[in-house]
């Protein structure tokens, strides 16, 4: 056995030296495997363990016990079992307090493996040597992490157990819960008493005005209340340790047991007073930073324990009174660390206080009013206002923005459950709010203020706008929505108050803008801003920021002045829609975004910002136009189209090559929706749309950024194209739309249409590049215009189809030319498909046949294997546009496209499926399952003449079946 030893601790040093090639390692994890393997190779790992101070070596005789009491134990011989069930136990008895931690864990946790096992039957001391480790002094610390080790593993056991031996595992453990827990409450009650009576109580300090009115209210005792006051002990390093790993298994046994009378007041106050570690500032400055943040972290544990409890939404009756006191004692330490004196502010105490606890305190917060708030608000004696008042400190005075946004998230769920519970109890609708007015008021001013430079230019400043996150937005946007949802969901309780509160506010900071008029000068090389003082212009700069931000929060507005409340609240809609109009037109008027400035850098993208905001946020109120559009069409429309021509105006000057393109983007979206929401009869006409229809279809013109150019083609087809609201069929002026529509489709597709497939292929790179360009760019809005109307009436589709026909038979006849560039084939077919699912009834049989028919014979099994073979390719995204044209063509109600089927199946099953066989091509793959099912879903009668149903009443033995080998393939 010496020899062994010696021979084992030789090579576990040389595996991990760093010197050791990696084939020896191999060689050595060979040795060392086998070795494990062996029958009583348990017996030399015993000896290795009582006799060794090698670290590695006790880390793999540890290794093999566990392997053997995990995967082997069944065969092991019951001698053998008693053996070691008898010396393991004895090991660490002898030898804890001189292991390593780790080595010790280990050790432990393969003693709990054979409980695991074994327990009740064959180890019955298993748990009572664990209490009794917890109950004498010097194995105190041990008999916790046993007890810990056995919560984790037998109460929340891996699923290599029975289902069975897991509930009588949990049945046993449940049986010890009121033991266990009450040792757990004698072994932290006794530390905090044994070093509280030692600590000198300190003279009353003159703002001991804390245990006033509010806690009283809360804690409905005085003594509750001069309990919680006490000064907090001073804990020695063993103290502390044995205290941290009594919570430690508090909150691991809390995540699984139901809450029951078992977990008694006397516990609950005691895992209190530990949390009061966590906000005690004053203890961490009188020790050095390490105690102090050893400090800390106890309440950091007692405030897992209380969090684990409040993560429960099933609770008993006679529980309801101990989560109460929870509450109470809860908010007294809330109460503690948002006290302002005169040596702290908020922010300071809170900055003061350990990170980690702050988290602990906000799950608990939020835990409260997302599980608890329902409950507890009906108690008379539990004050709902004065909670959110301390809330409201908690949150405004957060030291970190992730704190700032966590708080966000509980008024957040707060407004969504004030919401639902108005929707539930529309009676009491008044009272509900009365009695919440005030905070929400107070929340909606603060978060409102917390967005503008003018009152948080420090802490915004701070904010990244930069560097994108997994939702595509930075920073300071994702701090901006999160704080306009706030925003949003009070202006839905409080609609006028909100709007009262906002609209000042953006008044104040259009002004500023407006003001900039009288600023303007003009220089030699145009207009120039005549605003040079470093301080006017970070002046300007806040200003212009504040002023985009109230911009987006009046947009994210615009749902709450629509629908039954239209009339209600008209006239607050119809300000904010004059101003946003006139807004707009003065940015296009003097044209900010091109104006010379100080400080070009900052100034400029904030003014080009403040005028894109205007835009998106008058698009908001598309919806709220296109109402008051239906009310007063009839008799007096003219305030209507007014605004609407104004709008207009200030959008035309921004269709251009030459305007940034953030600004003419926003621009085109509001046009689109002018175009498609609101459809006034009128808007053809109005001279500043047909400005922008001649510059559109006027080739010499420079053409607009791609997504631009889709953008104002939208528009410009569906003014065309879609039926005008409360007007009748009669008066829709169809055949001069028709004819206006096939104009502005054959100048848009001038030069597609005389691109001819047999001059393509001998064409040089350059030709070829400039012939991609072209198809490129009319596919893509031709695409755009047929997807935005797939959903319309059908004579609108008539219109588009009849305009599009010449360029689609264009696409079918260029189509085989470029079958071996996948990049444009990936174009065509995107076209195709959304042709197929928009206008298929449109195109007629005769034309869909002929489609499908060319698409068939150029997809030949080379064609297929070569774009397949590059996985993740454009090609492979060819093959998946291909059938998913085929699903749309086999799931067609009718008998039209029958005779496809034969062809449509031996595609899949004899070219498709044999190259994506033995490859992942997962998308691929997808595609063709959802196409064979569509087969089979859609087309049962092909396979199967007679219903099901008639076979079944004729009681007939099985029908003959129809192309039963294609059947079979698709089955397989």
């Amino acid at each position: 056995e010496e020899a062994s030893l010696r021979a084992l601790e030789s090579l576990m040093t040389e595996f991990f030296h760093n010197c050791t090639t990696n084939e020896r390692k191999r060689e050595i994890e060979e040795l060392l495997n086998n070795f494990a393997q062996q029958i009583g190779a348990w017996r030399f790992c015993l000896y290795f363990l009582s006799s060794t101070r090698n670290d590695y070596v006790m880390m793999y005789s540890l290794t093999v016990f566990e392997n053997l009491i995990n995967k082997m134990w069944l065969g092991v011989p019951s001698q053998d079992k008693m053996e070691i069930r008898s010396c393991l136990p004895k090991l660490l008895l002898a030898h804890h307090k001189t292991l390593p931690y780790f080595i010790r864990n280990k050790l432990c946790k393969v003693i709990v493996d054979i409980g695991r096992q074994d327990w009740p039957m064959f180890y019955h001391d298993f748990f009572t040597n664990i209490l009794q480790l917890i109950q004498s002094p010097v194995t105190t610390p041990l008999g916790l992490i046993m007890l810990k080790t056995t919560s984790e593993e037998l109460a929340c056991p891996r699923e290599d157990l029975s289902v069975a031996r897991k509930e009588e595992l949990r049945k046993l453990l449940l049986d010890q819960v009121q033991t266990v827990l009450g040792l757990l409450t004698g072994i932290l009650e006794s530390i905090w008493d044994k070093h509280s009576v030692t600590a000198a109580t300190p003279p009353p300090s003159p703002t001991s005005g804390e245990s006033g009115d509010l806690l009283s209210s809360l804690l409905q005792s005085p003594s509750a209340a001069k309990l919680l006051n006490q000064p907090i002990p001073i804990l020695d390093t063993e103290n502390e340790y044995i205290c941290s790993l009594a919570l430690e298994c508090l909150a691991h046994l809390f995540s699984w047991i139901p809450l029951s009378t078992s977990i008694t007041p006397s516990l609950l106050t005691t895992i209190f007073h530990f949390a009061r570690f966590g906000c005690d500032t004053r203890a961490r400055k009188i020790h050095n930073s390490l105690l102090g943040q050893e400090r800390g972290r106890l309440g950091v544990l007692a405030m897992s324990c209380i969090n684990e409890l409040m993560s429960k939404n099933c609770v008993p009756m006679e529980f309801e009174e101990y989560l109460l006191r929870m509450f109470q004692q809860t908010f007294y330490l809330l109460q503690k660390i948002t006290k302002e004196n005169n040596a702290h502010t908020v922010k300071s105490r809170l900055e003061e206080l350990d990170e980690s606890y702050i988290e602990k305190f906000t799950d608990f917060l939020r835990l409260f009013v997302s599980v608890h708030l329902r409950r507890i608000e009906s108690y008379s004696q539990f004050p709902v206002v004065e909670f959110l008042a301390l809330l409201f400190k908690y949150t405004f005075h957060q030291p970190t923005h992730e704190g700032y946004f966590s708080c966000l998230d509980i008024w957040t769920l707060f407004l969504d459950y004030l919401t639902s519970k108005i929707k539930s109890r529309l009676a009491d609708k008044e009272a509900v709010l009365n009695r919440y007015e005030d905070a929400l008021v107070l929340l909606l001013t603060e978060v409102l203020n917390r967005i503008q430079f003018r009152y948080n230019q420090a802490q915004l400043e701070e904010l990244d706008d930069e560097t994108l996150d997994d939702d595509q937005q930075t920073e300071w946007q994702r701090y901006l929505r999160q704080s306009l949802e706030v925003v949003a969901k009070v202006m839905e309780l409080l609609p006028t108050h909100a709007f009262s509160t906002l609209f000042p506010v953006l008044q104040d900071n259009l002004e500023v803008y407006l003001g900039l008029q009288q600023f303007v000068v003009t220089s030699g090389t145009g207009h120039r801003l005549n605003i040079t003082a470093e301080n006017d212009c970070r002046r300007l700069h806040c200003s212009l920021r504040d002023l985009s931000s109230l911009l987006q929060a009046v947009g994210r507005l615009a749902e709450y002045f629509t629908g039954d409340v239209f009339a209600a609240r008209f006239n607050d809609a119809l300000t904010v829609v004059e101003r946003l109009v006139k807004v707009t037109l003065y940015g296009s008027q003097i044209k900010l975004y091109n104006i010379e400035t100080a400080v070009p850098s900052v100034l400029k993208p904030d003014l080009i910002d403040v005028h894109a905001q205007s835009l998106a946020a008058l698009q908001a109120y598309a919806h709220w136009l296109a109402q008051f559009y239906s009310e007063v069409h009839r008799q007096n429309p003219e305030q209507f189209i007014s605004l609407v021509s104004t709008a207009l105006e200030a959008i035309t000057p921004l269709i251009s090559s030459k305007v940034q393109e953030k600004l003419l983007l926003s621009a085109c979206h509001l046009l689109v929706s002018l175009a498609t929401t609101v459809r006034p009869v009128f808007l053809i006409s109005i001279p500043a749309v047909q400005k922008v229809f001649n510059r559109i279809t006027d080739t010499s013109a420079q053409r607009l950024p791609d997504k631009a150019q889709v953008l104002v083609c939208r528009a410009l087809s569906n003014v065309l194209l879609l039926p005008w609201p409360n007007l009748p069929e009669g008066e829709q002026q169809w055949a001069v739309r028709s004819t206006n529509h096939a104009s502005l489709i054959s100048a848009l597709t001038r030069e597609y249409r005389q691109l001819k497939s047999n001059t393509i292929l001998p064409q040089r790179k350059v030709q070829l590049e400039d012939t991609k360009v072209i198809i490129h760019q009319t596919l893509s809005v031709l695409e755009d215009i047929v997807e935005s109307i797939s959903g319309e009436s059908t004579k609108s589709r008539q219109i588009c189809y009849q305009s599009l026909q010449e360029s689609v038979q264009v696409s079918l006849a260029l189509f085989p030319a470029f079958i071996h560039q996948s990049d444009v084939t990936d174009e065509m077919l995107s076209f195709f498909l959304t042709l197929f699912q928009g206008l298929r009834v449109q195109m007629g049989v005769p034309f869909t046949e002929q489609i499908i028919q060319t698409f068939l014979n150029m997809f030949t099994r080379e064609q297929l294997a070569e774009s397949i073979l590059h996985e993740g390719s454009t090609g492979c995204r060819v093959v998946e546009k291909f059938l998913k044209i085929l699903q749309v063509v086999v799931q067609e109600p009718g008998q039209v496209f029958k005779p496809f089927l034969p062809s449509v199946i031996s595609l899949c099953m004899e070219q498709v499926y044999p190259i994506i066989a033995e490859r992942s091509s997962p998308d691929v793959k997808a595609e063709l399952f959802e196409l064979l099912f569509r087969v089979l879903h859609h087309n049962w009668r092909y396979f199967f003449k007679s219903s099901v149903l008639a076979s079944v009443q004729r009681g007939v033995a099985e029908e003959q079946m129809e192309n039963e080998a294609q059947f079979s393939a698709i089955m397989q």
